[in-house]
């Protein structure tokens, strides 16, 4: 940030600059301020586990990545704004209506989670992989199942009860790149439903919640 900046970094002239010089001076050397990109905390353990799981598949083939079932869940709001989206405006325009977004801070409109949504190891094991993992797997005896670290997954029983069901994982490191091609169907969803506007169009959160209090 410019106020650390000016704060480690000394004058020319002066023991200390100001976080302003420090803006102009990036300015004029064609850096713009933007967010920083939020990513996971790794410690050594971590980063050891991911090199190991890469030199671990590197040299698996196309055949063997087909074996996988890769598995993964995801919530689809139906209502929601765009963290992204900037407006220009002048400085008394803040509040005025087009240069505001209408935000239901209850989450009005509600979400879907596709797969299963805060399961805990109970329901993960009975609705999930009872009725629909297991039978596919061992229909499939050369499929290896792939989920990640979520404590419904990793919970003993879970283990116990995969293992004694025949069923294979492949290890996942913890706090892992995500690699799962999954994700690419998540994001495809995810923009249709966000270009989906007949819903936004004629919900109101405030005439929902006041029938529910009904």
């Amino acid at each position: 940030m410019a106020t650390t900046t000016a704060r480690v970094t000394p004058g020319t002239h002066n023991p200390s600059i100001s976080a302003q010089t420090v803006r102009n001076r990036l300015r004029e050397a064609g850096l713009r301020a933007c967010r920083p990109v939020v990513r996971q905390v790794l410690t050594r353990h971590h980063q050891q586990q991911r090199r190991l799981w890469a030199q671990t598949h590197l040299r698996w083939t196309r055949q063997e990545w087909q074996k996988v079932l890769f598995t993964d869940e995801p919530p689809f709001c139906l209502t929601r704004g765009d963290g992204r989206i900037r407006v220009y405006r002048r400085r008394n325009e803040r509040y005025t209506e087009a240069c505001t977004l209408e935000r239901d801070r209850f989450g009005g409109g509600g979400s879907v989670m596709v797969w299963g949504g805060n399961l805990n190891a109970l329901r993960y094991k009975e609705d999930i992989l009872l009725p629909h993992v297991v039978p596919f797997m061992h229909a499939h005896p050369d499929m290896i199942l792939q989920k990640d670290n979520a404590t419904s997954h990793t919970a003993r029983s879970v283990r116990e009860f995969l293992h004694d069901s025949n069923v294979s994982v492949l290890p996942w490191p913890a706090k892992s790149l995500d690699l799962n091609p999954i994700e690419h169907v998540w994001d495809l969803l995810d923009r249709r439903n966000t270009a989906y506007a007949p819903f936004s169009a004629f919900y109101n959160p405030s005439i929902d919640r006041a029938q529910t209090e009904e």
